[in-house]
């Protein structure tokens, strides 16, 4: 029986067998995501996430659901100016069935080079649609023990209050 089980997964294609790929319509529909905040476009960005969506964003207390995550930014968005975060370098990977995609990118921001990731599914009707996206700041190597200092500060203060 150990046998066949090893036969049957070892002969059967894995869904999650991945490539690297320049997939053009998966590139398109990020890049309008990121275009429709940069736009204020509230009913076009968080239309392209999934209801069930996960946004984490560049704090530790940054988790929403895709409810939470409309609550704290339309603010921003009803005021015209969400924020301008310019993709230029992305990584995608997508399943061998073609439903799921996964990225990583690097994104031109305010805060300076920021880096998303992200997971895409394909719905039954062909659209895509965000399950989560991450957002995070980078720190170069070099300055991470400095990084580490001021957020402790930073932390401490806050104990302080």
């Amino acid at each position: 029986m150990k046998t066949f089980a090893l036969c049957l997964f070892v002969l059967t294609p894995s869904i999650f067998a991945s490539a690297q790929t320049e997939n053009p319509e998966v590139h398109h529909f990020i890049d309008l995501w990121h275009k429709a905040a940069s736009d204020a476009n509230a009913s076009s960005f968080f239309e392209s996430m999934a209801d069930n969506a996960i946004y984490i964003g560049t704090d530790a207390t940054e988790r929403w659901t895709k409810s939470e995550f409309e609550k704290f930014a339309r603010p921003y968005f009803d005021k015209g100016k969400a924020w301008d975060f310019k993709p230029y370098s992305r990584d995608l990977h997508v399943t061998s069935d073609g439903r799921i995609v996964w990225f990583s990118e690097l994104l031109s921001t305010w805060m300076g080079v920021c880096r998303g990731s992200g997971i895409l599914s394909k719905t039954d009707e062909g659209s895509w649609k965000i399950q989560q996206y991450h957002l995070s700041v980078t720190v170069p190597n070099d300055l991470i023990r400095d990084f580490i200092t001021l957020v402790d500060d930073f932390h401490k203060k806050e104990k302080t209050r």
